[in-house]
């Protein structure tokens, strides 16, 4: 597996056309019930693997995953306080910059 970063949206988390494939499958009639159930079954599997792929390799590229929640909580707040200070002398220079001199 690389190091190398993933933006979210970047993750192929797309699993409701599997999900709906599988739910046809329960859907159809019950004239062969095994083959409902290998086709269902297959689905799963289908499914599983696909979450377990966009775990694998995607999910722990992310950035800030190797940290805890609590960690990450700190590190949110932190840059929320950061962009506060930041909008308050964007405004601050912005005001000084339009005062009459």
């Amino acid at each position: 597996m690389s190091s190398q970063v993933v933006a979210a949206e970047e993750i192929d988390v797309d699993f409701l056309p599997v999900i709906y494939q599988y739910l046809r499958c329960l859907e159809k009639e019950p004239t062969d019930l095994n083959r409902v159930s290998q086709e269902s079954s297959q689905k799963v599997l289908e499914l599983q693997r696909k979450i377990q792929t966009a775990r694998e390799q995607q999910v722990r590229k992310l950035p800030g995953v190797e940290y805890s929640r609590e960690e990450q909580l700190r590190r949110l707040e932190a840059l929320r306080k950061q962009l506060a200070l930041k909008k308050c002398l964007l405004l601050k220079y912005k005001a000084k910059s339009e005062a009459p001199h």
